[in-house]
């Protein structure tokens, strides 16, 4: 049961409360409307209002354009400043200058296919077909021809131009377009020529050495067959590391290499000697001579054929295809079918044609009782009994005609129809330079061979005079 006393306690506090309830209500009624609405204490109602508020204030923000902007605090004073600053000047006609487009003909390309692909009307092209000289020129065109073509930008075409080819020439041809007419134009052709001094060392193989310095094949047999025959065994006297120079004229057109002409002056440094040769013209005649003056030509040449070998010397042997016991009376260079031979001195034909086992022969008769055979030949060079061929002239071709068992020359030398070995007969040299024709030989060479050892300090750095020495210098013995 319930004490009295704290039944009446507790009904004295809830009387209590409920009059201070009532007191707090009273005061809230006389107060004014904003001072009621917070009286520093946060609610559950004024925290839903203020969200509620929130919320479509950013809605407002988002939805009405430049709202946030106006929201925003206003931007501090920007000071501006303005610059004048040039600009490039539009050249007047820019668009009118010349554009060259270059074409390169590609296999199975026409040109009506060219002039389609750029955009220049068939009746151009039809003017450059109808022009007198140039149409059989566009019937030879070839793949790899370049055609060039001058494209201004409004559409047009001024001019075409076709560069040299086998087909077209050595220069290039250049058509200026008028309208309907074509007139051809010439163009300026830069001709120059140069004395150039060509180095470089052996390698494994003088003719390749030879070709990247721009050598052709008549240089080089030049250099063999001319000028060191009698002085280097190409065989067996160089080596790798061995030098060599040759002083040409180069003639350049337009840039580009056209023709190199014959060696005026040519060194070797084998075996640390020097070995020199220069052309020079006596009574109006080119002609090789060594430093001293002393002519390098022979009167027969002793191998008339390049690059061949000896298969069989002069003397008895077994007939390889008889099989006897017989005299050879020459010798026999192996080579490949088609090489050419040339005439071993300066002579007259005496006889061209077929004869018994030599197959195809060329004799010719040098004079003074001595005359050569030439046996075995594939063909005949344009040869006719009586002519007269110089030294080096190419008199037929290597082939396999007669008693021959492979493609060879049977080469023979007569005196007074009697047989001589072609490789031990000896004939005396044309005489040696004299007089003002030896002062002025002595000048220039004097001159070609400063300027080979200027070239050779700058490729291989000497430090020595070998090559500035113009002392003869004696044939070497072969190296083993």
């Amino acid at each position: 049961m319930t004490d009295p006393t704290q039944a009446a306690a507790h009904e004295a506090v809830l009387q209590h409360n409920l009059a201070r309830a009532r007191a707090d209500a009273a005061r809230d009624a006389a107060q004014p409307p904003l001072a009621r609405a917070f009286n520093g204490r946060w609610t559950r109602r004024h925290w839903a209002h203020a969200s509620l508020f929130a919320t479509i204030g950013m809605l407002c923000a988002a939805i009405v354009p430049g709202f946030s902007g106006a929201l925003a605090p206003a931007p501090a004073h920007t000071q501006r400043m303005v610059l004048a600053l040039p600009l490039p000047r539009l050249k007047a006609g820019a668009d009118d200058g010349d554009r060259w487009q270059s074409v390169t003909l590609r296999p199975g390309q026409t040109l009506s296919e060219v002039f389609a692909e750029l955009g220049i009307p068939y009746s151009q092209l039809q003017a450059v077909m109808q022009h007198p000289k140039i149409a059989p020129a566009l019937r030879r065109l070839r793949p790899g021809t370049q055609l060039s073509f001058n494209l201004p930008a409004d559409g047009t075409v001024r001019a075409m131009r076709i560069e040299a080819a086998p087909a077209i020439g050595d220069d290039p041809v250049e058509l200026q377009f008028d309208g309907s007419a074509v007139r051809e134009q010439a163009l300026p052709q830069e001709v120059t020529t140069r004395t150039v001094v060509l180095t470089g060392k052996v390698g494994r193989s003088l003719f390749a050495s030879a070709r990247k310095l721009g050598l052709g094949r008549e240089q080089l047999r030049q250099l063999t067959d001319e000028m060191f025959k009698y002085d280097i065994d190409f065989d067996s006297d160089l080596d790798a590391n061995d030098r060599f120079s040759v002083v040409v004229d180069q003639t350049w057109k337009n840039g580009q290499l056209v023709h190199t002409g014959p060696v005026l002056a040519a060194t070797f440094t084998v075996d640390g000697q020097l070995k020199s040769a220069f052309r020079f013209e006596r009574d109006g005649k080119p002609e090789y001579f060594t430093a001293d003056g002393r002519s390098l030509r022979r009167p027969f040449i002793r191998m008339p054929i390049p690059y061949a070998r000896v298969t069989s010397g002069f003397g008895m042997r077994r007939h390889p295809v008889l099989g006897l016991m017989r005299g050879h009376m020459g010798i026999d260079y192996a080579a490949g079918t088609g090489t050419p031979i040339m005439a071993a001195g300066d002579a007259r034909v005496a006889f061209v044609g077929r004869k018994g086992g030599y197959g195809n022969t060329v004799i010719l008769d040098h004079g003074g009782g001595r005359t050569t055979l030439y046996g075995h030949m594939s063909r005949f060079a344009k040869l006719r009994v009586g002519q007269h061929v110089a030294q080096g002239t190419v008199i037929g071709y290597v082939g396999s005609t007669g008693l021959a068992t492979g493609p060879h020359l049977h080469y023979e030398f007569r005196l007074n129809g009697v047989h001589v070995n072609p490789l031990k007969m000896t004939l005396p040299p044309p005489a040696p330079l004299s007089g003002p024709a030896l002062v002025a030989f002595k000048q220039e060479t004097r001159r070609a061979l400063e300027k080979i050892r200027e070239v050779e300090d700058v490729v291989f750095q000497l430090d020595d005079t070998r090559v500035a020495d113009t002392t003869p210098a004696g044939r070497h013995g072969r190296r083993g």
